[in-house]
């Protein structure tokens, strides 16, 4: 089992505090394929995870097949803790493997009990706060990258986005073209001329996931 204080939800709390936790969250450590659900619409949920490797992605798919990947979770990140804080709630995302990836999933509903005797609680749900503050800018973000009409619109904001996340010009995205095409509303097919069109006119430069912005003056 992973040390709980190497991730950021659990690093104010003691060595002792970890072990109250692990036992009272009954903290458990699962592997998962490329492609598999870990959560589905329509379930409810106690239980919020953490990824410890690889990654997931957050969707929303309806009844008609169609996908909008709403956020990208890597390495270190959490997922679905507001729908375990609010158990009665019910899903309307999915949660997917994006690659092979191994989650650490902890029953964050047993937060809101009143078992006294327990100050790792209150440092766990400060923690719990300040993360989901992080997510609620982040999807916020996305609200922006979706707003322009046009597909180059779209691909400008979410890409000087990145850009300004990491401080380079010169970065990798965590999206293949389907997911970016899924994450910006967006056909893949649009979205892929789109992308030629923006290298041959010198704005942009890519391989695969790689990018670079070349022209930020437009």
């Amino acid at each position: 089992m992973i040390n709980l204080k190497d991730l950021i939800l659990f690093q104010t709390l003691t060595d002792e505090e970890c072990k109250q936790c692990q036992s009272a969250l009954r903290v458990r450590e699962k592997r998962f394929e490329k492609g598999d659900f870990l959560m589905h619409a329509g379930d409810r949920t106690e239980w919020m995870g953490i990824v410890l490797s690889g990654s997931v992605t957050i969707e929303s798919n309806d009844a008609w097949g169609n996908c909008t990947i709403l956020s990208h979770v890597s390495a270190g990140q959490c997922f679905a803790e507001t729908y375990a804080l609010l158990p009665q709630t019910v899903m309307l995302v999915d949660v997917r493997a994006n690659e092979n990836c191994t989650v650490l999933f902890l029953n964050a509903g047993s937060l809101l009990n009143d078992t006294p005797g327990s100050p790792w609680k209150e440092k766990l749900l400060k923690n719990l706060l300040l993360i989901t503050a992080g997510k609620n800018l982040a999807l916020s973000g996305r609200s922006f990258h979706t707003a322009p009409k046009s597909c180059r619109g779209r691909l400008l904001s979410y890409l000087n986005a990145v850009s300004l996340q990491k401080g380079t010009t010169t970065f990798d995205i965590p999206f293949d073209r389907q997911q970016l095409a899924d994450y910006l509303n967006l056909e893949r097919t649009n979205l892929s001329k789109e992308l030629g069109k923006m290298q041959r006119e010198g704005i942009i430069s890519f391989k695969k996931n790689h990018f670079k912005i070349i022209r930020n003056d437009l």
